[in-house]
């Protein structure tokens, strides 16, 4: 059976480019069918693509992504999925930015070893990364807070007007667009504020 080479993209949204990572896999000819791409966060693997690509593997074949977190962000997923694809599935995996993650190099025991290694050090540090954006946002927040920052959407303040021009809805002689239109509202947020008032016929 034909050993085949793939290569695995990811870019967590829409704005960002893919080409960088197409470049770095330029010199190794990927066949273009034989390229999965995400446009999707890596917080975990139930990615379209992804999933296709698991798929077509094949013992023998040869993974390749640009860098790890590619792959995923969690650590403890990402050493999962190492897992599965190099031992249970037998697919090498090339990593182009840690070239100590390439198993197509290390096929004795050490060699494996220090493969495992290195993974378990870089997902474990990127993780604890991780941790530590959302401590430090946590901790701004916090204090922003002390500061008096109100976070969120801001409330809207009814006219002073608001119950007139509810009964006039009610009466007929104004439109619920028009009641909204004067308050500042929209049709949706205006049934939302006026349901409680039951003599109003939505």
């Amino acid at each position: 059976m034909d050993k085949k080479i793939f290569g695995y993209i990811r870019v967590s949204t829409q704005e960002q480019n893919i080409d960088r990572q197409l470049a770095a896999m330029a010199p190794f000819n990927i066949p273009e069918r034989n390229l999965y791409i995400d446009t999707q966060s890596g917080k975990d693997f139930d990615r379209p693509a992804y999933r296709q690509l698991i798929r077509k593997l094949r013992k023998g074949d040869l993974l390749i992504v640009k860098s790890i977190d590619r792959l995923g962000r969690s650590y403890s997923d990402v050493i999962e999925q190492w897992r599965v694809i190099t031992k249970k599935m037998g697919v090498d995996i090339r990593v182009l930015d840690m070239p100590l993650l390439d198993t197509t190099y290390y096929k004795d025991l050490l060699g494996t070893f220090i493969s495992d290694l290195v993974l378990q050090v870089m997902s474990f540090s990127a993780q604890m990364e991780r941790e530590a954006l959302r401590q430090r946002q946590a901790e701004g927040i916090a204090a922003a807070k002390i500061r008096g920052v109100i976070f969120g959407k801001k409330p809207t303040i009814l006219p002073s007007n608001f119950n007139n021009l509810c009964l006039k809805w009610r009466d007929g002689e104004l439109s619920a667009r028009e009641v909204a239109v004067s308050c500042g509202l929209s049709l949706r947020s205006l049934y939302r504020k006026t349901k409680k008032l039951r003599s109003i016929k939505a």
